[in-house]
């Protein structure tokens, strides 16, 4: 196995009604992408989806834990207004301050099409139910709930 890949990628890990989801990655913004191409891979196979719109995605909260749950809050509503799938993410800027927290970012897809895209779990929200966010080795892990 290549030297830290298994600080890489996600899991869906077994929940009693929703979805757990542990995302990685050898930085803040990888495991923010991760989270959410999880959060996608619920909803569609992503490896059919086409990157042909992409979305500049700008969020802020008061802290980490509010980011993570923006982040992924903005990209359902996309998916519930615009019908957008995503398959590619790209964490331009994270910042974090005292009492601040923001993230510039780039989601890449297209309209979910029925006949050539995999209809999966519908993902209603996104919770804080088991919301944790941890750096360890230079390892980031992110792990939180969405509601299905």
């Amino acid at each position: 196995m290549e030297a830290g890949a298994e600080c890489r990628g996600f899991a869906h890990l077994e929940h009693t009604a929703d979805v757990l989801i542990e995302a990685r990655g050898r930085s803040l913004a990888e495991a923010l992408e991760n989270a959410a191409l999880a959060t996608y891979e619920v909803m569609t196979d992503v490896a059919r989806v086409k990157q042909v719109e992409k979305v500049e995605i700008e969020v802020e909260s008061i802290d980490l834990p509010g980011l993570l749950y923006r982040w992924i809050e903005e990209l359902i509503v996309l998916t519930d207004t615009r019908r957008l799938v995503f398959s590619s993410f790209k964490v331009h800027r994270v910042e974090i301050g005292q009492d601040y927290a923001k993230l510039k970012a780039e989601a890449a897809g297209e309209v979910f099409d029925a006949e050539r895209h995999e209809s999966r779990t519908v993902v209603k929200a996104m919770t804080y139910a088991q919301m944790s966010m941890k750096e360890e080795g230079g390892c980031w892990t992110l792990r939180f709930v969405v509601d299905i």
